[in-house]
């Protein structure tokens, strides 16, 4: 297994636990906003591990700010690392598997590719290219034997949404356990997913029993976008 991650000790962290399970593992530190990380990472993971035939696209960023005012540097990085990432490291990997006749691509989005957002204007059109992006290529890889799919998870229990509810809480003055409240409270669940919970449906689209299942955008969400 690959993991690839921008900063070396949260990398080295999970390739570490990964270890611990017995799997082997491959530590890449990769930006996908970086052409060329993105095509030397390539060469890394093949040349540790052999061939790549499921690839997890799982990097994102999800700063917010109200549309008024937004800034262009902001819009800009979320759609470089957000979208265009899934774009660049699909792209240099998806030939082998091409080659090879069998693969899978799972696209981590999340809920707002399917709904909107206050205040993540950026965050959501880029999510919904992601989507956009799956089910193209979904079509287009078919005869390849490729399943590509997305997970839409909503608020999960990460430093990223805890990092989100203390920004929300430093502009607002509110605390930022009622941020990560209200955050729970947006599902008819009352609470946070957790990530296991995303890693087990990516688990699933990976088998072999889930050839049937392509261009889906699979939610985890506690029900939130009924709701």
């Amino acid at each position: 297994m690959a993991v690839c991650a921008r900063h070396a000790e949260a990398l080295d962290q999970v390739a570490a636990e990964i270890s611990a399970l017995g799997a082997r593992v491959h530590a890449a530190q990769c930006d996908v906003s970086n052409d060329s990380q993105v095509e030397a990472l390539v060469a890394s993971v093949e040349s540790e591990l052999g061939s790549v035939d499921i690839l997890v696209n799982n990097a994102g960023i999800a700063p917010s700010h109200k549309f008024l005012g937004h800034p262009d540097e902001m819009w800009d990085q979320v759609m470089d690392v957000n979208l265009k990432g899934v774009y660049r490291v699909t792209k240099v990997f998806v030939p082998g598997m091409v080659e090879r006749g069998w693969g899978r691509i799972i696209n981590v989005a999340s809920i707002t590719s399917k709904i909107g957002g206050a205040y993540i204007a950026a965050y959501t059109a880029s999510k919904h290219g992601v989507l956009g992006l799956t089910r193209a290529l979904a079509i287009e890889f078919v005869k390849s034997n490729i399943t590509v799919n997305a997970i839409c998870p909503g608020y999960v229990d990460t430093p990223m949404t805890s990092n989100n509810a203390a920004k929300i809480a430093d502009r607002t003055g509110h605390p930022q356990a009622d941020v990560l409240k209200t955050f729970a409270s947006s599902s008819p669940q009352k609470r946070l997913i957790e990530a296991d919970e995303v890693a087990h449906v990516a688990l699933m689209l990976a088998d072999e029993s889930a050839k049937g299942i392509t261009g889906q955008a699979i939610n985890v969400d506690g029900g939130q976008v009924m709701y």
